[in-house]
């Protein structure tokens, strides 16, 4: 009987942990923002963008289980970072606070376009990225300035 162990190829698990932490970081600040907000199609949209965050979220943790690691469990500074922001929502009105989660979308194609440049992360995670995570960013802003223009209608 042949039975050979088969070994995940190694990937760069602390940077997989940095874009995992991120994104748990997204859905937070996502999700703590949509009580500072009246307009129920806008708190829809960024509901739907919170999801997209989740989804990377799994994707994310699946990547880092399957190269043998374990998922980083909270967003640790970026949270607390993201409970500053949305604290202060309500305070500095829906266009600021619309202004910081594009914020916080532009840091995370840096993260990600940062990753690409990682020659330690599996290639089938620079896929991941390349093909679905950055384009949902660079999305997510697109939707965000839809969102900003409507506001200051």
């Amino acid at each position: 009987m042949n039975t050979q162990i088969h070994e995940p190829p190694v990937c760069d698990l602390e940077a997989l942990n940095s874009l995992l932490r991120g994104e748990m970081s997204a859905v937070e600040c996502y999700t703590l923002s949509l009580g500072k907000f009246n307009d129920l199609q806008l708190i829809a949209d960024l509901q739907t963008i919170r999801d997209d965050h989740s989804r990377a979220v799994r994707q994310l943790r699946d990547q880092v289980v399957w190269f043998g690691g374990k998922p980083a469990e909270c967003a640790g500074a970026w949270g607390i970072f993201a409970e500053t922001v949305t604290s202060v929502a309500k305070v500095i009105g829906p266009t600021t606070a619309l202004d910081a989660l594009r914020e916080g979308e532009e840091h995370g194609i840096d993260e990600y376009e940062n990753a690409l440049e990682n020659n330690d992360i599996h290639p089938d995670c620079h896929r991941l990225i390349r093909y679905e995570l950055l384009p949902a960013c660079r999305k997510h802003i697109e939707e965000l300035d839809r969102l900003k223009s409507e506001q200051n209608r």
